[in-house]
């Protein structure tokens, strides 16, 4: 690089001194309007600095000259949508859940209000229209572990699947695997089993017989004699063709070994009443509730 200032003929400027193989650098300064404008956004940044909060603190932050906050003004906004409604979710909570169906303002209410809680606090799982996903319950369709109703709904929204809260919904599927209680081939044979009774495709050599043994012997208490379920323990219906983890051999292997103790959180304390049942009416209207 080689620098002296000179005057390019094409351009019609002076060069800055700069030149880099024989590649000459124009003196072309900024626009002023361009410069300008840059500084007035240097001034803008520093007054917003001093009037909105901007810098972090060790514990907090500036609060700034107008001492304004989102934050504050999203739970005014709040507080003022909940008197708005607030006498009608106080008539809510005071209707049982099957009036509120047979009301067509409450029920509008209800769904409204279930419909918003739904999407803040259970989509995560069970997906923004309720349809659930691997290991989380399709919640449209007919087929319900704890029941359908409008009031085992609200049990299990209430107090949870294994929880801990002392009223939330038990149970426990054995670790036959993983418990010693059953051996690969039993599992992978008992898995056939269970594939059979939904129609699906068994494996070849796969031995009828001690699969229906393995499954008297270990799986009836909870599931029945033909498969069909417990809602009181639970325990799914193993001929619907619905899965919660999957229907395939490996999917059934791994259940059967390892067992599965999946967990919904309760949302009693969480919520309140009268959010809870808007929440289980809302439930109840997705399609699958009996």
């Amino acid at each position: 690089m080689t620098e002296h200032s000179d005057f390019d003929n094409v351009s019609g400027k002076t060069t800055t001194g700069h030149e880099w193989d024989g590649i000459k650098e124009l003196n072309t300064p900024l626009p002023r309007w361009w410069v300008i404008t840059f500084y007035l956004t240097i001034v803008w940044a520093v007054g917003y600095w001093v009037v909105y909060p901007a810098w972090p603190m060790l514990w907090s932050h500036t609060s700034g000259i107008l001492n304004y906050s989102s934050r504050a003004e999203v739970a005014v906004d709040l507080a003022n949508l909940e008197k708005i409604r607030g006498d009608k979710m106080v008539v809510l909570g005071a209707a049982p859940l099957a009036e509120i169906e047979k009301d067509p303002a409450l029920l509008a209410l209800a769904r409204a209000r279930g419909k918003t809680v739904f999407g803040d606090n259970c989509a995560p799982c069970h997906g923004s229209g309720g349809s659930g996903t691997k290991g989380y319950p399709n919640l449209n369709d007919d087929e319900w572990l704890w029941g359908g109703s409008l009031d085992q709904i609200l049990q299990t929204i209430q107090f949870g699947v294994r929880s801990g809260h002392a009223k939330a919904h038990e149970s426990a599927m054995l670790a036959f695997g993983k418990e010693g209680v059953l051996k690969k081939d039993q599992i992978v044979t008992v898995a056939n089993y269970v594939r059979s009774l939904s129609g699906l495709s068994i494996s070849a050599g796969y031995d009828g017989s001690a699969g229906v043994k393995i499954f008297t012997d270990n799986c009836t208490s909870c599931h029945g004699d033909a498969g069909k379920g417990n809602q009181e323990l639970g325990a799914p219906d193993l001929t619907d063709k619905i899965w919660l983890y999957g229907s395939d051999e490996a999917t059934l292997v791994e259940t059967i070994t390892n067992g599965r103790a999946g967990v919904m959180p309760a949302w009693v304390g969480r919520l309140d009443p009268s959010t809870i049942k808007a929440l289980t009416v809302y439930v109840h209207s997705l399609g699958g509730g009996k």
